[in-house]
């Protein structure tokens, strides 16, 4: 079965991590964000990839090859236009009637899927939200789809649209979405892939839906950090031991890096060959080969190959960036950017 993973966008909200990183290799408890949802493809059957990539996109097809044993189909969403034109742009490379799975890059949903695949019908994952008009949302009868609205400003229902789409027959979808681009239907200036549904629907097609148990957002630096600790708290990582260090989980440390005289946890992620010394570091995700000493760090991202030094509370900081606290002199190669 394929599996359709639109992983084009820039991920603005999440820099400067995201200067030198696409969004979907951002880490979080211990992986990237694409190696969660990945992994979770992998019981379903799900052998081939379609890959919607734009920004830095070889550095994602690079990963995935280089990791999972998927086939990979590669297509180039070369300007933005929306969600709705990533997944039209796949029609080349799956056939219109054999079900396909399209699962967002950004998002990592907790759900048992398998029922859903077997259950061989048009499904759409939703979860209940307090404020809907900020996602697609479906309205359901009698378990049938009636209507899908994109961020509707009155909702007349709370059941959003969370970003995992299983279709027996993609054809319709396909037929569709050429629909919305050639009428030049948008919400925002994008195409929505919530408009093609809809019209699926109206055309007859049957939609059911399920509820997910999870959904965790990684669209921003505060998200993303939520996530980690939820994660964490499911499933942690390996965590030392480190002679001279304390630790106090739940974390997640990569058996190459390392720590020394430091107290690190609860909730921090720290990437393949970092090393952390002299420092207390909480609820933080810090990237590989990043050197973090003598800091007190909480709440913080610090990015791949990163350099921190001194004493600090709570950082931003993007790959390759040098932050040098308490001598008054801050240099940023990329960017980086200090908040507290």
């Amino acid at each position: 079965m394929k599996a359709i993973i639109p992983v084009a966008g820039v991920g603005t909200r999440l820099r400067p991590q995201t200067h030198t990183v696409p969004k979907a290799l951002v880490p979080v408890a211990g992986k990237p964000i694409l190696a969660h949802i990945l992994d979770r493809l992998l019981p379903l059957g799900v052998d081939e990839l379609v890959l919607v990539v734009g920004y830095l996109g070889e550095k994602v097809v690079e990963y995935v090859r280089g990791r999972y044993r998927f086939q990979v189909h590669v297509v180039e969403q070369q300007e933005r236009k929306g969600l709705g034109h990533a997944i039209h742009l796949t029609r080349p490379v799956v056939a219109d009637d054999e079900p396909v799975l399209i699962v967002l890059g950004d998002t990592i949903v907790e759900a048992d899927l398998q029922p859903v695949v077997a259950g061989g019908q048009n499904a759409i994952a939703v979860r209940r939200v307090e404020d809907p008009r900020r996602f697609g949302i479906a309205e359901v009868e009698h378990g049938r789809v009636v209507r899908l609205v994109e961020k509707p400003d009155e909702p007349t229902s709370n059941l959003a649209l969370v970003g995992i789409y299983y279709l027996t027959q993609p054809g319709l979808l396909y037929r569709a979405l050429e629909r919305v681009i050639e009428e030049g239907r948008k919400v925002k200036g994008e195409y929505q892939l919530t408009d093609g549904l809809q019209i699926m629907v109206e055309e007859g097609a049957e939609l059911t839906t399920f509820e997910v148990e999870t959904w965790h957002d990684c669209g921003n630096p505060d998200t993303l950090l939520e996530t980690n600790r939820v994660l964490l708290e499911r499933s942690p990582g390996w965590a030392g031991p480190f002679e001279g260090s304390i630790i106090r989980p739940p974390v997640a440390i990569d058996p190459s890096a390392e720590v020394r005289a430091s107290i690190i946890g609860p909730y921090v992620s720290i990437g393949a060959g970092a090393v952390i010394a002299n420092s207390i570091v909480s609820d933080s995700i810090i990237g590989e080969g990043a050197r973090v000493d003598g800091v007190l760090l909480r709440h913080s991202l610090v990015g791949e190959e990163a350099r921190v030094q001194g004493s600090a509370s709570r950082l931003n900081i993007g790959d390759h960036s040098e932050i040098v606290i308490g001598s008054g002199s801050v240099d940023e190669p990329e960017r980086g950017l200090v908040q507290g």
